[in-house]
């Protein structure tokens, strides 16, 4: 009798603690990180933009608490790095958006970690832009589920050939699969299909959009109201287009939250990436191309300076914070400065994670400061931000000190040599002469922070090739070091831009016989070199018809001999332009080995392979 009293004990016990465990659960916040890209801080009507309309996000903006001199990095991989990790994204070995240089070093716990390892379901949509193979991809970063596209932006060399934001290919944790319908919706339908399946359980949902960055391609409908207005570029029609759609899916999303009855218990953020892309014009200045960052057109909320910049409309940019049940549901502003590698400190602290390590963040939790009560505690801050893209691309990839960069202070902006005050939005009035203490005191916390980042130029964040992880690992012109200006777009490969001789780096985990194919195309396309593929079909309901990069016609290359370099090993043969591609066989030993591989033509031109792929020679288990 005792045994089974002891029995019905225990299991009173057990159901009490698996029922307080799902209780607990179903009281954790849900999170959704919403960023977006390329779109600049005044491309919304809530900061002041005076043509577009994004009733939705007026509205989310209203009920929110607005982040007012909240910072990102200049360029889209380098924000997406700190706003995962909490960190500096120099310090975690991204500060380019190429060139292997967007590749988030292993063994750095993400966001994504985070939530994982406290019990939370975790899938990212849209964009990833920290690399395309293991172990940068995001399923080994902490991702459950992940639905993205590759590379940068659509139709770049690392995404599946042909897309173009409608009816694309994708990759669902790694492997290609057909979507339907346009991408900003295809992202919002697949987020709003796994909230409906995870509704009784935590989850974190990083929806990253691909929009408002180019292409600029939008279903007309959406680009039509700006259209004939002397004051918006037809460019700038489409980029507005593109935002109008999101606002319209950011009210889907909304309604769907409500009707499921989560949305009091739902963390929603919605921030940007970097400044505005195409929604200002810059003036040129003595002949300089958009020397100094004035605009010349278009609306940046009064601001110097746009994507890519250093002067504050490159790096300032909005974030909502909305959770009606931490009382985030009425519009109020959070005024102290603030920046992206805050976000993962502050949702740690909000939602109760725990660490299973310690982590050195750069940013801290913005949780004990978000009442008024609070701010007077807020700690005095310096703030940095950089900017390390090349007009003639990299070699071994190192930093360039003093290049372009902004220290940010409570009172102050340093940027390069000059002085503002941070009240000086326009950044007009230059105080460097006025103000020599300040200068140096500045200067100096520069020099210190840059000792702290340095290390990285000696980094480097090869590709790992590893089958048992990821059986083809595969090379495009984006992640080449030594070319001068990546081959980033498609439509390069297809006008056959010939590239210098580049390389990139492979750390060889599994060593052992491997094959290396080489190609002029794609494997999706299975075209020979010396033949090209369709035209790309301009639509004008869905393609901007003057954007650029569709001005590219295909074009042919008779390939004469392909070259391979590992390590001092070089290889060579004759390789066939009207042949797939070209293979070599090689004995791959393990660790960190420089690769490369280039043809040569019938008229005696040299450029670098468009697509290389390594994996085992044998048949895939």
């Amino acid at each position: 009798m005792n045994y089974f009293r002891d029995l019905i004990a225990l299991l009173l016990i057990v159901t009490t603690q698996i029922g307080f465990s799902q209780t607990l659960a179903k009281t954790r916040p849900n999170v959704i990180v919403i960023l977006t890209d390329d779109q600049g801080y005044g491309d919304l009507a809530a900061t002041g933009n005076p043509w577009l309309k994004t009733p939705n996000l007026d509205a989310l903006a209203e009920q929110s608490l607005q982040f007012t001199d909240f910072h990102v990095d200049p360029t889209c991989s380098p924000t997406r790095a700190a706003l995962m990790t909490g960190k500096y994204s120099t310090k975690v070995g991204v500060w380019l958006t190429y060139a292997s240089r967007h590749h988030l070093a292993k063994g750095e716990m993400t966001m994504a970690d985070v939530f994982k390892n406290n019990d939370y379901e975790t899938a990212i949509f849209g964009k990833w832009h920290l690399g395309d193979n293991y172990p940068y991809r995001p399923q080994d970063r902490g991702f459950k589920t992940s639905f993205i596209h590759g590379g940068g932006s659509i139709s770049e060399t690392p995404d599946y050939w042909g897309n173009d934001l409608y009816d694309d290919i994708y990759f669902r944790n790694g492997e290609p699969e057909q979507a339907n319908g346009y991408a900003t919706d295809v992202w919002f339908n697949e987020t709003i299909d796994y909230i409906e399946q995870n509704r009784n359980n935590p989850f974190f949902i990083y929806l990253s959009l691909n929009a408002p960055h180019s292409p600029l391609n939008v279903p007309e409908k959406y680009a039509k109201p700006y259209r004939n207005n002397p004051e918006i570029p037809d460019k700038r029609a489409n980029f507005y287009g593109m935002i109008a759609n999101i606002d319209e899916n950011i009210g889907r999303l909304r309604n769907k939250l409500r009707a499921l009855s989560i949305e009091q218990n739902t963390i929603l953020l919605f921030l940007n990436d970097n400044g505005t892309g195409h929604g200002v014009t810059l003036a040129d200045i003595k002949g300089k191309k958009n020397a100094n960052g004035w605009v010349k057109d278009g609306y940046n909320a009064g601001m110097r300076g746009r994507k890519g910049s250093v002067y504050k409309g490159g790096h300032r940019a909005f974030l909502y914070l909305h959770w009606p049940a931490g009382g985030y549901k009425h519009q109020a502003v959070f005024e102290p400065l603030t920046a992206h590698f805050d976000i993962l400190p502050t949702l740690i602290d909000m939602c109760g994670l725990n660490l299973n390590q310690s982590i050195d963040f750069d940013g801290i939790s913005l949780a004990p400061y978000l009442t008024k009560n609070n701010t007077k505690q807020y700690p005095q801050r310096t703030l940095f931000v950089h900017h390390q893209g090349r007009e003639n691309g990299v070699d071994d990839g190192h930093l360039v000190k003093f290049q372009k960069y902004a220290v940010l202070t409570d009172n102050w902006r340093m940027v390069n040599t000059e002085l503002y005050q941070a009240s000086d939005i326009a950044q007009k009035n230059d105080l460097s002469t006025k103000y020599p203490k300040v200068m140096a005191q500045l200067n100096k916390a520069y020099l210190n922070w840059w000792q702290e980042i340095e290390f990285a130029d000696d980094s480097q964040y090869p590709f790992v090739i590893y089958p048992e992880k990821q059986y083809t690992t595969v090379i495009t012109p984006q992640n080449l070091l030594n070319i001068g200006q990546p081959a980033y777009s498609q439509f390069e490969v297809r006008r056959a831009r010939m590239l210098k001789n580049g390389y990139s780096y492979i750390d060889v985990q599994s060593p052992g016989e491997y094959k290396i194919t080489l190609s002029r195309w794609p494997r999706e396309l299975n075209l020979a070199a010396d033949k090209t593929p369709d035209e790309f079909e301009l639509d004008a309901k869905k393609h901007h018809k003057n954007y650029y990069f569709y001005r590219f016609k295909n074009k042919a290359i008779q390939i004469e001999r392909a070259y391979l370099t590992i390590g001092d090993k070089r290889l060579e043969t004759k390789a066939l332009a009207n042949a797939i591609s070209t293979e070599f066989i090689v004995n791959l030993p393990s660790g960190l080995q420089k690769i490369s591989a280039w043809f040569t033509t019938a008229n005696q031109q040299t450029g670098h392979y468009y697509y290389l792929y390594i994996e085992p020679n044998s048949k895939q288990p």
